[in-house]
């Protein structure tokens, strides 16, 4: 990035462009760098890190998001379809920022948020990255006021000082106002599968799958600081290698 340019900013989400959350961030962030918002045209949450490649996708700027002078763009598609698109329509940014999302991610949520998604794919072109979540207040409602002037505060922290490769910073907020902020590990946080099932008008059986969200309170994991009332982030590395088993792999791997 040349020193006297305004950084380059990719935002994207899983919760759709018209989605609150992405607003807040979308506007918040217009205030540190060039922002381009590339967002799904409807919800994708849940679904992961995955690709579109058997259909064709549609990329068109979408005035009535409410970004006001950022441009913002909608795909058919995936939330790390739209950083791929984000990346190679508009150009390679400096820092790619998902979020804010319509709830928490925590501990095991990280494997098929597609918010946590979109900053995986920023990896994938080697550019820093940054997800976003907040939980609810018991009513369902959101304020994104806080959380997205803390997120401004922290991608011009990362602007300047980088992360390591590969790794990304998952940063939950809790509901309310924020008593301040913790370093944390990931969690168990996960849901407890329930299949519900139900009938069609024609008898037939269809399912329901449905999650009780539970984990194991620690204050030093994101969970415990989001139940805490504090901001937390969870440095996150992707490299799934067990490095300390691959001797013992070596010892008992049988020969061909």
């Amino acid at each position: 990035m040349n020193e006297n340019s305004r950084p380059k900013i990719l935002v994207a989400n899983d919760d759709g462009i018209f989605s609150p959350g992405i607003r807040a961030l979308g506007l918040a962030l217009a205030e540190v760098g060039d922002v381009t918002v590339v967002a799904p045209d409807v919800e994708q949450s849940a679904v992961g890190h995955g690709i579109t490649i058997r259909r064709p996708l549609r990329f068109k700027h979408t005035a009535s998001a409410g970004f006001g002078d950022v441009p913002a763009y909608r795909v058919d598609g995936t939330p790390a379809d739209c950083v791929v698109l984000g990346v190679h329509l508009v150009g390679k940014p400096d820092i790619v920022v998902a979020g804010i999302n319509l709830g928490p991610n925590l501990g095991n949520d990280l494997t098929h948020s597609g918010t946590v998604a979109a900053a995986i794919e920023g990896l994938a072109f080697g550019i820093p990255a940054i997800a976003f979540s907040q939980a609810s207040v018991p009513s369902g409602e959101f304020d994104f006021t806080e959380a997205a002037r803390y997120a401004a505060k922290l991608v011009r922290e990362v602007l300047a000082r980088g992360l390591p490769p590969r790794t990304l910073l998952n940063v939950n907020f809790p509901a309310g106002a924020a008593k301040g902020v913790r370093v944390t590990t990931l969690s168990d946080h996960r849901y407890e599968d329930e299949i519900i099932t139900r009938q069609d008008p024609d008898g037939r059986d269809y399912y329901w799958v449905a999650g009780t969200p539970t984990a194991e309170y620690s204050g030093d994991t994101d969970f415990g600081a989001v139940q805490d009332g504090f901001v937390s982030i969870t440095p996150v590395k992707l490299d799934l290698t067990h490095r300390e088993l691959l001797r013992e792999v070596e010892s008992f791997a049988p020969p061909l």
